[in-house]
């Protein structure tokens, strides 16, 4: 009677930590959705810019919302539909990166019509997606991901020191912190999400 009892705790447990887990990773593709956009679309105007030296391919950054967008509406949809809730710390990350989002795309579009894009919006925009990347690990108790956070925010700073001539290097920095803050990140809690359902 006593084993039987112990089986249906052990059988209730499992199946609330996977419950669990599925909540606490739902929108781990999101990361990924924007990283990969990104990373390419900055990669291609950086190719533009150097190879054939047209200064239109700084407006190229507005494929990253045509593409992540969609995107981020389908796998928020799939997210929905598997676990029929949001969490309240799944509601902070969501409206954090939202925000994220539009300050990033207000602010290329601002600073392509000032004429300052060159000089201060890769630092700005790398520094934006590396503190999203930070406070999201914070909230949801994710250290490496706040560990990527704080390296892509410090590699943002490296656009200051490429101005002039070496503002195309701007792009490849800013593709570094992609890289670091939304695909690294976007992998690692697809690992270890699937880690936990099993």
């Amino acid at each position: 009677m006593r084993n039987d009892a112990e089986q249906e705790l052990d059988i209730i447990a499992q199946t609330r930590g996977k419950v669990t887990s599925n909540q606490s990773h739902t929108g781990v593709n999101l990361f990924l959705v924007w990283g990969y956009p990104t990373m390419a679309v900055l990669l291609l105007e950086f190719a533009v810019l150097v190879l054939w030296n047209k200064n239109w391919c700084s407006w190229l950054w507005v494929g990253i919302p045509l593409a992540g967008v969609p995107l981020m509406m389908y796998f928020m949809d799939k997210d929905y539909e598997h676990t029929h809730r949001r969490t309240h710390e799944q509601n902070i990350a969501l409206q954090l990166w939202l925000f994220i989002g539009f300050a990033c795309g207000l602010g290329g579009f601002v600073a392509g019509v000032a004429g300052v894009y060159e000089r201060c919006f890769c630092a700005i925009e790398g520094l934006l997606i590396g503190l999203g990347c930070f406070l999201t690990g914070v909230v949801s108790r994710f250290h490496p991901m706040k560990v990527c956070g704080i390296v892509g925010a410090v590699l943002s700073f490296g656009c200051f020191f490429l101005q002039d001539n070496l503002w195309p290097w701007q792009l490849l920095v800013t593709a570094a912190v992609a890289l670091v803050t939304l695909v690294i990140p976007g992998h690692l809690m697809r690992y270890y999400a699937k880690k936990q359902n099993n």
